[in-house]
């Protein structure tokens, strides 16, 4: 069965891109437009590997991480972040927050799929 991929990010453009990369490598992909609306995906059903933005209304990519880490399910489950952040500072908060990798847009499609395949196989 395929491994289901939540990709949380406020720019459909950016989802799009995402979405359209990881499916071609054979995930299932469910898009999330900000990180709240990521938090409710989440809730409803598991996923193996979350992928989300910082900078998204509602709820930034940080509070999404540590919400998501409350959750007994999201615990172990890979999240990385995919983001225009690159500062030694931001990256510091989201591994204190739980991410377990963080990409910087814009994004190299080989690459993504090289770390999604590293953390999830």
């Amino acid at each position: 069965m395929a491994k289901t991929i939540l990709a949380v990010d406020d720019s459909i453009s950016i989802r799009q891109m995402v979405s359209f990369t990881l499916k071609s490598a054979g995930y299932e992909v469910v898009e999330a437009t900000d990180g709240q609306d990521g938090l409710d995906k989440a809730k409803t059903r598991s996923f193996n590997l979350v992928l989300t933005d910082q900078n998204m209304p509602r709820l930034d990519g940080i509070s999404l991480v540590k919400s998501l880490r409350a959750l007994p399910q999201y615990a172990a489950t890979p999240i990385l972040m995919l983001t225009t952040e690159s500062s030694d500072a931001m990256k510091s908060q989201g591994r204190a927050a739980g991410a377990t990798g963080w990409l910087v847009k814009p994004f190299d499609p080989q690459k993504l799929i090289e770390v999604v395949r590293k953390v999830i196989g």
